[in-house]
């Protein structure tokens, strides 16, 4: 409860600064700062948490100049002579079983597990796409200081301790390459700001947490929509728009969609690559159903999205839900 409380005053701050005279921005610069968490769904169980802070810079190919000419001369994914954008971000994932209260959970859980993560990548948001290119180092295992955060902050908040980390995967360092598009199928404007729009997209993730390709769509209606394509999430689920380019005057829009998965691999369910840990069967295909709603003007975006995750895992008891918010600030 306590933290729930933290995320509404969190909510009204942004929310009394969205309201602010806005001026343009250079928009050359933009920070995300994202919070997920399995409380928003009343729950502290299996994806328990996610905080990702991520900067992004916009600007010219740069070094990275030959590789988006190719991409423009032999494909449709980018445009050479527009604005590519940069990202850089660091990020934890924390894992649990249902009841984290058990020094020794079941061994048909979920097992404990956390990631600590940076990634880069490079992506170019145009008025009816988006392309994004990623690679993600990061470890599994103590060394993601997984245990540490949670202990502190259960502490902190003055809640139930997560009593069976000493069951968590082992020390390993993991390596993944994603890409995504997303396509705006259909559009509709009006005169006086009101929107709505229908978009696709395809991603695919190869590497040693992930290996998983997916699909989905979801549909936006608002007035003086920002051009994003719904707002970030943190892997395994799609991605969304890191950056976005504000409507004339601050705006809003409400979203609902659906994703689809194929996972061949998932370190967090399967355990260990190389080395002897707990694990649970995985479910091949896992699918996703969200609604949210975002809020912007020229400098902010602040964005919440629910989502409700089919199992991941066989013997697991429901179906998950958790809660994304997400603070966009441009400069």
């Amino acid at each position: 409860m306590h933290a729930l409380r933290r995320s509404t005053r969190l909510i009204l701050l942004a929310t009394a600064l969205l309201l602010l005279p806005g001026t343009a921005a250079a928009d050359r610069n933009t920070l995300i700062l994202e919070y997920e968490n399995d409380l928003f769904g009343g729950e502290d169980r299996w994806y328990t948490n996610g905080v990702r802070a991520t900067w992004v810079r916009t600007g010219d190919p740069g070094i990275l100049h030959s590789l988006v000419e190719w991409l423009g001369d032999h494909t449709n994914l980018v445009d050479p002579d527009k604005p590519v954008s940069y990202a850089y971000s660091l990020g934890q994932n924390m894992y649990t079983p249902k009841d984290i209260t058990d020094p020794d959970p079941p061994e048909d859980d979920r097992p404990y597990a956390g990631w600590l993560n940076f990634s880069t990548g490079l992506g170019q948001l145009r008025s009816d796409s988006l392309t994004r290119v990623i690679v993600i180092a990061g470890m599994v295992g103590p060394a993601s200081l997984a245990d540490r955060t949670q202990k502190e902050v259960h502490r902190f908040i003055d809640t139930d301790m997560p009593e069976g980390w000493d069951t968590q995967l082992r020390n390993e360092f993991t390596l993944m390459v994603s890409a995504e598009r997303n396509q705006r199928l259909w559009e509709l404007r009006t005169d006086g700001g009101w929107g709505v729009d229908v978009n696709a997209h395809l991603g695919v993730a190869l590497g040693t947490p992930f290996t998983l390709a997916g699909t989905g769509m979801t549909v936006r209606v608002g007035h003086h929509m920002p051009n994003d394509f719904t707002p970030p999430r943190i892997q395994p689920a799609f991605p969304g728009s890191m950056r976005f380019v504000p409507g004339e005057r601050w705006g809003w829009y409400v979203f609902a969609g659906l994703d689809g998965q194929g996972r061949a691999y998932d370190v967090f369910l399967d355990g260990n690559t190389y080395r002897s840990s707990r694990s649970v069967d995985r479910e091949p295909w896992v699918g996703e159903a969200m609604f949210g709603a975002a809020v912007a003007n020229q400098r902010l975006r602040l964005a919440y999205t629910h989502a409700y995750r089919t199992r991941e895992f066989k013997g697991q008891p429901e179906d998950a839900d958790y809660g994304s918010l997400s603070l966009s600030i441009r400069w």
